[in-house]
């Protein structure tokens, strides 16, 4: 029986990825010790024959890459591109492949208090506006150098933006409408935020008297060369914006292995996510959509190739053409 709909939150969903495909593999003939070490935050030990990683961070890239996790996760989809390409805040190209990548069609928004005077991402140079910036708190997460790459595209470096009196603070969690960032952006004592998952908290932000700053085609080019996908938030979804808000791309959660991850482990994990799909909750409804997760959607964008095993075995199951 599928999962409450209510259950379809980020860290459930990557839970019961990790937790469901491990219950598949550890029966196996060729896991001897019939157990797993799932990894839902941190760490690793490769004293464990089968290790699963369930993090939303570059940690899960880590874990991969050195051999002490066999599968990871990571949000969004691009920031597993920039490890493919070794750009920030990979120093050089990592051996990472897609398995799948779960749907969650997403953008980021850099929102600031209206009274700033700030219009678009550009008039914080332009001014040199000593603008405080909060992001996310924890540890490794995307929307850090996400940030800081927002930042370069725009011609800013954070030193400079701290020359002028501005700061950067990584604090807190997920912005929820019921948490202390909002309650704490509705005080004013929030004047600039940047963040995903924009469905959630946006419009308790423009209630609250906050601006959406869009990007110049320029900064989103510069953004796009670096390996970012451009997005819009549409004002026919968020009647409070004045505007579209052009702004870049926060969506997809790949579920990936290392490049030399063996075939028939590849195969295992495929076989494992299509067999418990059922009981995996996600953003949508019904049971987790295996069958559009390797087409590359504007949900799930394929940002890194296919394992070679992985693509063989969906093309089987009729999923790629």
């Amino acid at each position: 029986m599928p999962l409450p709909q209510e259950w379809a939150n980020p860290v459930t969903t990557r839970s019961r990825v990790v937790l469901e495909i491990a219950s598949e593999l550890v029966a196996l003939p060729d896991q001897p010790l019939r157990q797993a070490k799932v990894l839902l935050k941190s760490g690793g030990s490769k004293d464990w024959q089968l290790a699963l990683f369930g993090s939303a961070t570059i940690e899960g890239v880590e874990a991969v890459v050195s051999g002490d996790s066999a599968l990871g996760m990571i949000n969004p989809s691009t920031a597993l591109r920039f490890a493919l390409l070794g750009t920030a805040p990979f120093a050089t190209p990592q051996p990472v492949r897609n398995i799948a990548v779960i749907p969650s069609l997403d953008q980021c928004v850099f929102v600031v208090k209206a009274d700033t005077g700030l219009e678009t991402f550009e008039d914080i140079k332009a001014r040199r506006y000593p603008l405080k910036i909060v992001t996310r708190g924890t540890r490794n997460h995307s929307l850090q150098f996400m940030l800081e790459g927002v930042l370069r595209a725009g011609g800013i470096s954070l030193e400079e933006l701290r020359s002028w009196g501005g700061d950067v603070k990584y604090v807190g969690d997920f912005p929820l409408v019921t948490g202390p960032e909002i309650a704490a952006l509705k005080r004013g004592e929030i004047e600039a935020m940047f963040e995903e998952g924009v469905d959630e908290w946006l419009p308790e932000a423009l209630d609250a008297g906050m601006r959406a700053l869009p990007f110049a085609e320029e900064t989103v080019r510069a953004l796009e060369a670096a390996g970012y996908r451009r997005a819009l938030i549409r004002q026919a979804d968020f009647p409070q914006l004045p505007a579209d808000v052009l702004t870049i791309d926060f969506s997809g959660w790949p579920i990936f292995v290392h490049a030399d991850a063996p075939d028939l482990l590849v195969r295992q994990i495929c076989a494992a996510l299509d067999a418990r799909k059922h009981l995996i909750p996600w953003q949508g409804d019904g049971p987790l959509p295996v069958e559009l997760m390797s087409r590359g959607t504007p949900a799930a964008p394929i940002d890194v190739p296919l394992h070679p095993a992985a693509e063989r075995f969906w093309r089987e199951c009729g999923y790629l053409p």
